[in-house]
């Protein structure tokens, strides 16, 4: 399984607005393809930093919905919110082949 962190930083402004767009989404990111799981974590102190963590079977199944219209729409929507260029790490669990 392939573990998916995306660091995002928002505009004050903003915070609500996005994690309502998130609740929205969440369980149609769930039902994508190859997706086990997605979770949106906050900051406990810069409120406007949140990170998500998903869980893919593999990269191939991350990379089908990174290229499906429904991220490319989502993430057009995100991105007017962002204070700062997020981050994203890919990992998978050491020593465990998958």
């Amino acid at each position: 399984m392939l573990h998916r962190f995306v660091r995002l930083s928002f505009k004050q402004e903003c915070i609500e607005e996005f994690q309502n767009l998130f609740h929205d989404v969440k369980e149609k990111i769930e039902n994508f393809d190859g997706c086990q799981s997605v979770e949106l974590l906050q900051d406990a102190e810069a409120k406007n930093q949140f990170m998500t963590f998903s869980i893919w079977e593999n990269e191939k199944a991350l990379e089908a919905y990174r290229q499906s219209e429904f991220f490319q729409s989502t993430w057009k929507k995100t991105k007017l919110m962002f204070n700062d260029k997020p981050k994203a790490f890919s990992m998978y669990k050491a020593g465990i082949k998958e």
